[in-house]
């Protein structure tokens, strides 16, 4: 079977536009929720990890006369980055309109598969790149696939997540407060845009099963890819604030009002953050006959399951995540332990509600339990349909880095949550790494990455 391959990185998170700056935010381990912005926030607790307002896309504001949301705009700008860091568009037109006094390394776009800021995560050198994702503005052209990287595009597809879509349009026609234009759009087109964009003639598909969505849309890529359907598959997930969202979370008493802690004894809940994460998935063949700059990796197993127990509830004994994560770590032919066939680290689900976690600390200790955790939810919050994503980005970002970053500090741990969280970064141990993400409906899917062949 030939191995699918990781070969292009985007992102647009709350540490900022680009993979260079969620990298470094990684290695900072410095965050916190911000008030969201919203004078209709009638909440308790309004809390979110927003995406900088610098880094927000001016656009496009339109497709195909169709509004876009904030979910589709910054699905774009990270999809943009990661074709773009591929190799298989070529680089867009600057916008005009924003002066950002970047330096030289913007106006080239060059070195766009270079070291993402090698061991320490400092001296990001490809600005070009994350300024291109970012620059989707309303005059942007759409870059398109580059014909010189002996592209089919009937066998380019496109696999994105998200659980809320563009529900800010909605919201806003709900409150009186419309985009400029007229015309009604749908709530989740985050896949067909950016495929529209590129001009990905094979499959579009968005997967919207709530927080466990891009990991199922990374997975389905991967088949589309084994299958033989699709050569290249641009695939994560995009998420961005939705009072609706936030106000049924905060009825349900689930937000932690001061931040996101998984595993720790004085969590409360849950906070969200928003972005978008997009790896370009590829076939090695399709990889090795263009001649691909950088593989980050590869996406070696998966395993899916559902606890068919209860509608937001985990199943308490967590026999279903465990069978996801047994299934992922079996196809992948990782194995407990130091070397390059242990699994070296695990970017967990947790979220900071009282029983997920547990649950998945049980199971952990049980399945690897010497096994170092890295929470990517108490660096940027819980992101819904592309938290996926995001730990799937993370994990790849530590394989090609060969370094785990530090955790954020959670404050005292919970004892009922006996699982390893370094607080200082140090080097990987094993060469896999473990991605869970689970959903209300007792959607669940484990993924795992492996190091590039060398």
């Amino acid at each position: 079977m030939d191995d699918v391959l990781v070969t292009g990185l985007g992102a647009l998170s709350p540490l900022g536009a680009g993979t260079d700056a969620f990298w470094r935010g990684m290695h900072a381990a410095d965050t916190a929720p911000l008030r969201v912005p919203d004078p209709l926030a009638h909440m308790a607790h309004p809390l979110m990890y927003l995406v900088p307002e610098a880094d927000v896309p001016d656009g496009p504001e339109e497709q195909d006369g169709l509004p876009l949301g904030r979910g589709s705009r910054f699905a774009l700008a990270a999809a943009r980055e990661a074709v773009l860091d591929a190799g298989l568009a070529g680089p867009p037109a600057p916008d005009p309109g924003r002066d950002r006094g970047r330096g030289a390394a913007q106006d080239t776009g060059q070195d766009a598969g270079g070291d993402r800021g090698r061991d320490t995560g400092q001296d990001a050198g490809r600005d070009g790149v994350r300024d291109a994702g970012r620059d989707a503005g309303p005059d942007a052209p759409r870059a398109g696939l580059d014909p010189r990287a002996g592209l089919d595009p009937r066998r380019v597809a496109v696999a994105l997540s998200s659980g809320m879509g563009d529900t800010d349009l909605h919201e806003g026609w709900w409150t009186g407060r419309a985009p400029a234009s007229g015309r009604w759009a749908p709530a989740f087109p985050v896949a067909s845009v950016v495929g529209g964009w590129f001009g990905a003639q094979g499959v579009n598909t968005c997967v919207s099963n709530a927080c466990a969505a891009s990991g199922y849309a990374l997975s389905v890529a991967a088949d589309l890819i084994r299958s033989g359907e699709a050569d290249v598959v641009i695939a994560g997930g995009a998420e961005a604030y939705s009072r609706v969202a936030l106000g049924c979370f905060n009825r349900l008493g689930a937000i932690d009002p001061e931040r996101c802690r998984p595993f720790s004894a004085e969590r409360r809940g849950t906070v969200f953050g928003e972005g978008a994460a997009v790896l370009v998935l590829e076939s090695a063949a399709h990889a090795r006959a263009r001649g691909a700059r950088t593989v980050y990796g590869r996406l070696a197993g998966a395993g899916w399951s559902c606890d068919a127990y209860h509608a937001t509830a985990p199943e308490p004994s967590g026999a279903q995540i465990e069978r996801a994560m047994r299934e992922a770590l079996r196809e992948a032919g990782a194995g407990d332990g130091s070397g390059p066939g242990g699994l070296g680290f695990v970017m967990p689900h947790g979220t900071g509600t009282e029983l997920n976690d547990v649950v998945e600390s049980r199971v952990l200790g049980a399945l690897a339990p010497r096994t170092p955790l890295y929470s990517v939810k108490a660096l940027i919050g819980h992101t819904g349909g592309a938290a996926g994503a995001f730990a799937a980005l993370a994990a790849t970002l530590v394989l090609h880095h060969k370094t785990l970053p530090p955790n954020v500090p959670i404050g005292e741990p919970d004892p009922e949550c006996a699982v390893p969280l370094p607080s200082g970064s140090g080097p990987m141990t094993g060469g896999y790494g473990l991605v869970n993400a689970y959903a209300f409906g007792g959607n669940n899917i484990s993924l795992v990455f492996g190091e590039a062949a060398a």
